[in-house]
This record gives structure tokens, sequence and C-alpha cells, in this order.
């Protein structure tokens, strides 16, 4: 039985990882609702919200989360969390 909830959770976080992915294809992700529920799985938003940095710098920060630290985005998902920061969060 705990198998099996545990089967289900993972395929409604894949289905609302779809969703939300095709529809940031799609213009219409809230970007900051994005970002806060991807990046508040491992840290407190307050951390990225404290900083300024340019886009290159923000871009590298997020793949560094992504490839080093195992944060589970795609690269897409990774570039409107990129995109966001840079916009609301850059020098």
């Amino acid at each position: 039985m705990k198998s099996l909830i545990v089967y289900l959770s993972a395929i409604a976080f894949l289905a609302v990882s779809v969703i939300t992915v095709y529809g940031a294809e799609k213009g219409k992700v809230d970007a900051k609702a994005f970002f806060e529920q991807k990046c508040s799985t491992c840290h407190s938003i307050d951390r990225p919200k404290s900083k300024k940095k340019t886009a290159k710098e923000w871009e590298s920060t997020v793949m560094r989360m992504k490839n080093v630290n195992g944060c589970p985005i795609t690269d897409e998902e990774a570039k409107i969390i990129i995109d966001y920061l840079a916009k609301n969060y850059g020098k």
C-alpha cells in the first residue's frame, strides 16, 4: 500500500511538471509561482530573493543548482527561473 502511494505521488508530480512546462511553452506560466514552487523544495526563497545578480550570474547559480545540487528541473524550466530572477533580482 505504501509503495502504491509513493507511485501515485510520483505520477502526480510528473503530471504537474508536464503541465507546467507545457504552460511555459505557451507563455502562460506564472514565473513567480513557478520559481517559488521549484526553489523552495530545497531552501527558503528568501535566499535567492536577497541577492542581486546579472542574468549570467543567475544562469550560473540556477544551473549549478540543477547540475551539481540535483534540483529536479529541466533546462526549459531553468530558463524560466533564470529569466524571472534576472528580471526581478537583477543588477
